[in-house]
């Protein structure tokens, strides 16, 4: 190599460098993240976390009750750790089902056609909902499962990934936020 193609080589490499510094660090990234700092103060804060256009899996509209405590998990048929977590959720439903100020809302975005023959085959007797429109940035993600318990439009607890849910841990904060209620 020449000394003149050594400094081309070098003045080539210092821009790349100073191009890649400049995207890294410098650049604003349009994305849901730069959106949300960009956003009024609190507006984040004062967003609803319920889900509208619910639809149980007749395709007939559910609201989400808020006056409620609301247990959420986002799963699908054929994602692994969800089907792991599921039987624990069944668990959890049958100790509150009939408790008046608890609602469970286990969500998918698979039509029905492929729900219903998963659940009979299960034999789970969950209250199983479809949601296909864009979820509130609280409970925006893009993995699942994803489950959260909710009251008065505050996140008590939020767990990414397969979990027991019928642990004594739940039922003890469950117990305690209805003694609460």
């Amino acid at each position: 190599m020449t000394a003149n193609s050594r400094k081309f080589f070098l003045i080539v490499l210092l821009i790349v460098a100073a191009a890649a510094v400049y995207y890294s660090f410098v650049k604003p990234i349009d994305n849901k993240e730069a959106n949300v700092e960009s956003a009024a103060p609190g507006q984040a804060e004062t967003a609803s976390v319920y889900l509208s256009e619910l639809r149980d899996l007749e395709g007939k509209p559910v609201a989400m009750d808020e006056d409620k405590l609301v247990f959420v998990n986002v799963w699908a048929t054929w994602c692994g750790p969800c089907n792991m977590e599921m039987p624990g959720i069944q668990k959890l439903y049958d100790k509150y089902k009939a408790h008046e100020k608890v609602a469970f809302y286990i969500i998918s975005d698979e039509d029905a056609e492929t729900v219903n023959p998963f659940i009979a085959r299960k034999g789970y007797k969950l209250p199983f909902y479809q949601f296909a429109g864009a979820y509130p940035p609280a409970l925006d993600g893009n993995a699942i499962p994803r489950t959260y318990i909710i009251y008065k439009g505050k996140i008590l607890v939020e767990e990414v990934g397969a979990s027991q849910w019928d642990r004594p841990e739940i039922t003890d904060l469950i117990d305690k936020q209805l003694a609460e209620i």
